[in-house]
C-alpha cells in the first residue's frame, strides 16, 4: 500500500523584533552624519582612485597598494552601513529643550547627574547614547547599569547600583538638563582623501 506523501510545511519564521531606538543628542547625530558624508563624498572616492590606479600596475596578488586599498574599501563600507543604520535609527532627544517640572526634576535620557556613594563620594555623569559614550567627560550610555539605576529617580532618592563586581547605594544630588558638548567629528589622521590631490603616479 503507497503512502500518500504529505505537503512540505513551509519554515515557521518567528516575526522580527522590535526595533531598538537609537536615543541620541543633537549634537552626537551630526557627527554621526557628518562622519557619514566624510566616508560617502571624501574618502571612498579617493580609496578607489587609488585602487583603479594600483589594479593597472601589473600583478594585483603582489600589489600591495592595490591590497591596501581593497581591504580599506570594505573597512569604510562596513563603516558606512553602520553609520547608516545609526543614523535611520536615531530618536532624537535634545537634553536642553523644555520640559515640565516634574520631569526636569526626574532622570531621564539627557540628564546630568550628580550623585554621591555610601563612602561620600560624589560624581556627576551625563546620560547619552551609544555612539556619545566619553567615560573621561563622564558620559555614560542610557542602556549601562548605572544610568539604568538612575532612571527616573528625582533629588534626594536613594537607589541600587548592581554591577558584576559589586552593589552600591547612590543618592542623588542634583539633576540638570543643559546642553551636553559634543567633539564634532573630525577627519582621522592618516585619511587618503588628507593626501596631496595631485594623481598617485605623480
Amino acid at each position: 500500500m503507497m503512502r500518500t506523501k504529505r505537503p512540505l510545511r513551509e519554515p515557521v519564521r518567528e516575526a522580527p523584533g522590535p526595533k531598538l531606538k537609537n536615543y541620541i543628542t543633537p549634537a552626537g547625530l551630526q557627527r554621526l552624519r557628518d562622519e557619514h558624508r566624510f566616508l560617502m563624498t571624501r574618502e571612498r572616492p579617493a580609496v578607489t582612485a587609488v585602487v583603479a590606479w594600483a589594479a593597472g600596475n601589473g600583478d594585483r596578488s603582489e600589489n600591495a597598494d592595490y591590497l591596501y586599498g581593497k581591504r580599506r574599501l570594505r573597512q569604510i563600507d562596513s563603516r558606512i552601513r553602520f553609520l547608516t543604520k545609526r543614523i535611520d535609527a536615531a530618536e532624537v532627544v535634545d537634553p536642553a529643550a523644555p520640559r515640565s517640572t516634574a520631569a526636569a526634576s526626574r532622570v531621564f535620557f539627557g540628564a546630568t547627574v550628580t550623585y554621591k556613594n555610601a563612602d561620600g563620594r560624589e560624581r556627576t555623569v551625563s546620560i547619552v547614547g551609544l555612539d556619545e559614550v566619553d567615560l573621561n567627560r563622564g558620559y555614560i550610555s542610557w542602556m549601562s547599569p548605572l544610568a539604568r539605576a538612575l532612571m527616573k529617580a528625582t533629588i534626594g532618592d536613594r537607589v541600587m547600583l548592581r554591577a558584576p563586581t559589586k552593589t552600591e547605594h547612590l543618592e542623588i544630588l542634583d539633576v540638570d538638563y543643559t546642553p551636553i558638548p559634543m567633539d564634532p567629528f573630525r577627519e582621522p589622521p592618516g585619511a587618503e582623501s588628507a593626501s596631496k590631490t595631485d594623481s598617485p603616479s605623480s
